[in-house]
């Protein structure tokens, strides 16, 4: 059955692919976004979003808009937030603000404006650290490591005996440990989807995300995508920059991919209340990631700087658990990783990137957010 769906942030990264995903399925889309410069540089209409989709410009905090972007829709997707755990480590009012009260303002203007189901976009940095198994084989919920220990700098948690834990992927039952502001924000957007939308007839989704990529990526934000971050380096023929020693591992997913399992979390019945993980299921190391990205982009000059040292917020080891997603919703992803990888080196040859990732990490560094 069509549908007439708002997508809120949907001229970002993901939104935009999710927009082609539900015209394909023969929906009406209206997106509502406010283009932010960062993201979008002075873009009156992004580039690649699609010409059948209505465009409303205006922030999720503008109640009126938000008011008049619900009128006639059936559902709604919720994407519209500030990304970047180091960001938001000191931008805490911006992100505060845009994340948590722009969701507490589309649920207040659904009171009025009732849709059958909202599917809100949360994140994987929920976990703060993923799960964990011990020496004794017990899943360990709440790893925790110290980066220095006996003046070494230790990167991995370990037990409280001093042994190391082995990472294991993570599923949604893990409870969350929020070590960034913006892990406490998507859990606020996650919280008010579930709580607002039972009480008022409205069905209830979210999608936790892990590492989404592929082409149409903010290449000029530093605070975007780590494979972004990387491809506007070695597009600039600089060497991709990795904090700590590059070992940690996460979880890489196609948007392709991703757009799927949002328009199957806003179709399918069996969704209706649930919170699902989105990920490939597969886990890679941050410094195998940077290489293979060398390789497809023809820069194997350019090798990794391992920089040493950890920024704050930031999270060891986190990779998906799909089985949940694949009961119920049917999904998993399908894209191969180093033909993903190509794909983006390709649509990245066609780009221009200001590399503003030294900024950034100056940035940090001069908050005492890297240790």
């Amino acid at each position: 059955m069509s549908e007439k769906i708002l997508i809120t942030g949907g001229a970002g990264f993901i939104g935009r692919q999710v927009t082609a995903e539900l015209l394909r399925r023969g929906n009406d889309v209206r997106v509502l976004d406010c283009l932010l410069p960062q993201v979008h540089g002075d873009s009156a209409r992004p580039e690649g979003l699609a010409p059948e989709a209505e465009l409303i410009v205006a922030d999720i905090r503008d109640g009126d808009a938000v008011a008049r972007a619900l009128d006639g829709i059936d559902s709604v997707v919720h994407l519209a937030a500030e990304v970047g755990v180091g960001q938001s480590m000191y931008e805490v009012e911006r992100y505060t603000s845009a994340n948590d009260v722009g969701t507490a303002v589309l649920f207040e203007r659904l009171i009025d404006h009732p849709v059958r189901r909202v599917v809100t976009a949360s994140s994987m940095s929920i976990y703060g650290e993923g799960l964990y198994r011990d020496a004794d084989g017990n899943l360990i919920e709440n790893a925790e490591r110290g980066i220095v220990r006996d003046g070494q700098k230790v990167w991995d948690p370990l037990d409280n005996l001093g042994r190391p834990l082995s990472p294991v992927a993570t599923p949604e039952w893990k409870r969350p440990s929020l070590a960034s502001i913006y892990a406490l924000n998507k859990y606020v957007q996650e919280r008010t989807t579930h709580i607002m939308g039972p009480p008022y007839g409205i069905e209830s989704v979210c999608l936790r995300l892990f590492n989404v990529y592929g082409p149409g990526q903010a290449l000029s934000n530093p605070y975007t995508g780590v494979l972004a971050i990387f491809a506007s380096r070695l597009l600039n023929g600089q060497r991709p920059m990795i904090f700590e020693d590059g070992e940690q591992r996460r979880d890489f997913v196609h948007v392709s991919d991703v757009a799927r399992a949002f328009a199957g979390a806003l179709a399918l019945p069996e969704a209706k209340g649930e919170t699902f993980n989105i990920g490939s299921g597969h886990d890679r190391s941050v410094t195998e990631v940077a290489q293979s990205l060398a390789r497809a982009m023809g820069r194997n000059d350019c090798e990794p700087e391992i920089v040493g040292k950890a920024r704050i917020g930031d999270i060891r080891h986190c990779f998906c658990d799909t089985g949940l997603a694949a009961e119920r919703l049917g999904f998993r992803a399908t894209q191969d990783f180093e033909q993903g990888l190509a794909e983006l080196a390709q649509w990245v040859q066609q780009q221009t990137a200001e590399d503003r990732v030294a900024h950034a990490r100056a940035e940090l560094e001069a908050r005492g957010l890297v240790a």
